[in-house]
């Protein structure tokens, strides 16, 4: 007998109680579940099942609420107005320079001090015969960051009943802007169980990729991964290509990667990447309309972070596969263009399809 689909929805207080959001959980008839917050958008929790039905965590976390306002590595929350690194903190827009906050050196990551994994967002659940969710809305207001428009965000959270996570991202603009949105959490499919994801397979469908320099900007190469360690064109066990000699494996500490999706002419949801677990048997593939995705073993992990359970999480604990635009790309005209004009909407769409491999 399947369990009743469900909706939950509880206000409470991170921290010292001056930080107010919702806690929203969400359950299939298949029985996962997916428990998120309005404050950043943070996916605490994704119980997927394995190939025995069992239930378990698969994605990092904390353990205390309070500890995620106070979070650098951006677990499980949402990631705007820009994902990734804009070179010098700054672009040129229509004959003016934009000077945005420098947060990772000299370089703009992430959004900023204060990106949307720092806000609260306004959450509104729904619930439909075969899914359920929330679409969480922001505002960003002129010159947050120092981006210039008033950007208006929705971001839609739905689990489905086949058990698909779907983000729905859509944007509106009153001035020219840069937008690049992503969802940051950190997958390890082993569940509560788990070491590190160097037994996991992955799959990434891209034949190029974006190298970056010594302070990890693109240098504005699409380099083929014919020949590299980042040729994940065919499943292959991650913890070997962490070991390797690769130049660009060895500079970042594991994978820190843009892939340059294949796409063919005129394509919408293709497939981006496909993660499995030996083990317990669970799959992870994921399909998007963005044109790359970040690849990012939790390198900066480096000394240990408290996590769920006790458990203490350092580099290579978990992997982000985070669907973008590719870092840098106001800097680079080649690179597909993220900028958003008024009239125009943004729009893009990433779904996670958790199932069992064959």
């Amino acid at each position: 007998m399947n369990p009743t689909p469900s909706l939950e929805r509880e206000r409470i207080t991170i921290g010292a109680g001056d930080l107010v959001a919702e806690l929203i959980t969400v359950r299939s008839s298949s029985g996962m579940e997916v428990r998120f917050l309005t404050y950043g958008g943070i996916i605490l929790s994704i119980k997927a099942p394995d190939r025995d039905s069992a239930l378990d965590d698969v994605v990092l976390g904390h353990e205390s609420l309070a500890a995620y306002a106070e979070d650098p590595n951006y677990i499980g929350a949402l990631i705007g107005r820009y994902a990734g690194r804009i070179a010098g903190a700054r672009f040129a827009l229509d004959g003016r320079e934009i000077r945005l906050t420098a947060n990772s050196g000299p370089h703009h990551l992430h959004g900023g001090r204060r990106g949307f994994d720092r806000v609260v967002w306004h959450g509104e659940p729904f619930e439909e015969a075969t899914e359920r969710g929330a679409v969480l809305h922001y505002t960003s207001q002129d010159g947050e960051e120092g981006f210039p428009g008033r950007l208006v965000v929705e971001v839609m959270y739905t689990l489905t009943n086949d058990n698909e996570l779907v983000v729905d991202y859509r944007a509106t603009t009153d001035a020219p802007t840069h937008v690049n949105l992503t969802q940051h959490s950190y997958f390890n499919l082993a569940g509560a169980r788990a070491r590190d994801i160097s037994d996991h397979t992955l799959l990434v469908n891209a034949s190029r990729f974006t190298p970056v320099d010594s302070t990890l900007i693109p240098t504005g190469e699409l380099r083929p991964v014919r020949g590299t360690a980042l040729d994940f064109t065919t499943p292959a066990v991650i913890g070997p290509r962490l070991a390797s000699d690769d130049a660009q494996v060895r500079m970042t500490g594991g994978l820190d990667q843009n892939f340059v999706l294949d796409r063919p002419i005129g394509s919408d949801l293709v497939l981006a990447a496909r993660l499995e677990e030996p083990v317990s048997g669970r799959a992870l593939t994921i399909y998007t309309t963005e044109p790359g995705i970040q690849a990012y073993t939790a390198n900066a992990f480096a000394n240990g972070i408290p996590g769920k359970g006790g458990r203490s999480l350092g580099p290579w604990s978990g992997i982000a596969l985070e669907t973008q635009h590719f870092p840098n790309s106001p800097n680079e005209p080649s690179f597909p263009s993220t900028l958003l004009r008024p009239g125009e909407a943004y729009r893009s769409r990433t779904a996670y399809r958790f199932s069992i491999a064959e």
